[in-house]
């Protein structure tokens, strides 16, 4: 989802989008989240517990949102070279996975 919600930002920097409309901009999104979510969606319904996985939806929600934001992380600072992580990211970053911690322990 990052790729689509913020890619197609480098692709307006870029001045390759500069002309869609917004309907446009909105439809190239959801064709690169398509992908995420045949992945997403699959993962989710063999991890849940009331499917035989080991994971409860709470956990399943914590450890996609921590993924998601390590994922942001790599493709902001690739796409956006200007993006830096400065010490309360990564304070932030220690207190989600304190979160996963938590989440996991019994």
């Amino acid at each position: 989802m990052t790729l689509a919600w913020y890619g197609h930002l480098k692709l307006q920097e870029n001045g390759v989008s500069n002309n869609w409309p917004l309907i446009g901009v909105i439809a190239f999104s959801w064709m690169i989240a398509f992908f995420e979510y045949c992945c997403q969606v699959p993962a989710n319904r063999l991890g849940f517990v009331e499917n035989g996985g080991p994971f409860n939806l709470i956990q399943l929600k914590v450890i996609q949102e921590c993924i998601s934001l390590a994922v942001f992380c790599i493709i902001a600072n690739i796409m956006f070279q200007g993006t830096h992580l400065h010490w309360n990211h990564i304070l932030a970053f220690f207190l989600i996975i304190c979160a996963v911690y938590l989440v996991f322990m019994k």
